[in-house]
């Protein structure tokens, strides 16, 4: 930081020009091209309007080393960068840095930073969210001299390759654990025993049952609520610690939901997209919805965190076995009672959850592990690009 403040001051101590991004660049719209005609084994990503590419494509529109900007929908203002050739659908604008005064890493970098203003520039009104071309034009890039830019981009980019490599390394311990899961969790299944395992039904183990809404009509069932209340959706963080709603005494008594005790396994039974089978365990006491099924185990048959583990792994399983078809199918209370587990005994299920719970601990801990590690290189990214990349004008 004090090397690019020094070179700042000797460079342009009077301040740095800001000039229109049209008068730097050549912004253009993509073309639309069909789902239909897309190919997941093409060799070129579309960009169309999201915040990742949404696709594949035989073909190319655009050359590589070029910044893209969603132009219209829910992702309208996000800012995207890419290096090789691509197909810009119709709801992106591809940016092409022209002026040899301005290096397109610089430039991406400052509309990264400047992303969440654009998004506030939609053009909402009562259609989709969008962004001009013209607003694009009009928006002001600070331009200080290359030297700067090129500094300023090297700090950047290091910073964004840390963050890389440790997404790559959490990745890569996810897969650890799912590994591992798969491997102390796999047992044969011959006549009901084998290996001192028993095949039991949860229904045999555990007691199953599902909660209830308080109608959200009514205030006084929600405002200053202390019980905390588990959503469908809550189910995807794993481990619950916390509830994001709440509801009072006369919420929970006015609806058939009941408290699960801290340390039960919950079930999704219903949920958009993937969240159907996910699997939680609750840190906390509180209640919960009625598309969420807890699992509360006789400590003296099962240890909660062995089932907890034993369960993730049988996601696709509990899908299969979901009534109806595809997102649309919905498990149920019974279908949970009658789901076979394996039960080893208990000493040995509790070593098998002490293992696991140490793998995934490094995924998901957010006071010690990986994503720890990776929140605060973000904010420290995040601090030092708004440092770098905020300047004075220069007054002419």
């Amino acid at each position: 930081m004090s090397e690019i403040k020094k070179l700042i001051e000797r460079l342009c101590p009077d301040g740095v020009e800001y000039k229109k991004l049209g008068d730097i660049a050549d912004i253009t719209i993509g073309e639309f091209v069909h789902k239909n005609k897309q190919n997941p084994n093409g060799k070129y990503p579309v960009y169309n309007g999201g915040s990742s590419f949404t696709g594949y494509y035989d073909n190319y529109n655009r050359t590589g080393n070029k910044i893209v900007v969603s132009a219209r929908g829910a992702y309208a203002g996000f800012v995207n960068k890419v290096y090789g050739c691509y197909w810009a659908g119709n709801s992106s604008y591809s940016i092409d840095i022209i002026s040899p005064e301005v290096s397109w890493h610089f430039v991406y970098y400052y509309l990264k930073l400047k992303q969440t203003f654009m998004i506030s520039k939609q053009q909402k009104g009562g259609g989709v969210p969008a962004i001009s071309k013209k607003q694009m034009q009009d928006f002001e890039i600070p331009v200080p001299p290359i030297e700067v830019q090129s500094k300023i981009v090297e700090i950047l980019d290091n910073f964004t390759e840390l963050e890389a490599e440790l997404e790559a390394e959490l990745e890569a311990r996810r897969k650890q654990y799912e590994y591992y899961r798969n491997q102390l969790l796999t047992f044969d299944k011959v006549g009901g025993v084998r290996f001192d395992v028993k095949w039991m039904k949860l229904g045999e183990v555990a007691k199953c049952y599902s909660g209830a809404t308080p109608k959200t009509s009514v205030a006084s069932y929600w405002e200053d609520g202390t019980i905390p209340w588990m959503n469908s959706g809550e189910v995807n963080l794993g481990r619950v610690y916390k509830t994001e709603n709440k509801i009072t005494q006369l919420g929970y008594d006015s609806c058939s939901t009941k408290m699960v005790p801290a340390h039960t396994v919950v079930i999704a039974l219903a949920g958009q997209g993937k969240t159907r089978g996910t699997v939680a365990i609750t840190e906390i006491d509180l209640c919960t919805n009625q598309s969420l099924c807890a699992v509360e185990v006789d400590n003296n048959k099962i240890d909660s965190y062995y089932l907890w583990h034993y369960l993730r792994g049988q996601y696709q399983t509990l899908r299969k076995i979901s009534s109806g078809d595809g997102t649309r199918g919905g498990l149920n209370q019974n279908m949970i009672r009658n789901f076979e587990i394996p039960v080893p005994p208990l000493e040995k299920q509790r070593g098998l959850a002490n293992i696991l719970d140490r793998f995934e601990a490094l995924t998901t801990d957010l006071q010690s592990g990986l994503p720890a590690e990776i929140e605060a290189r973000r904010k420290q990214y995040e601090y030092y690009r708004e440092k770098l990349l905020t300047f004075k004008r220069k007054e002419f």
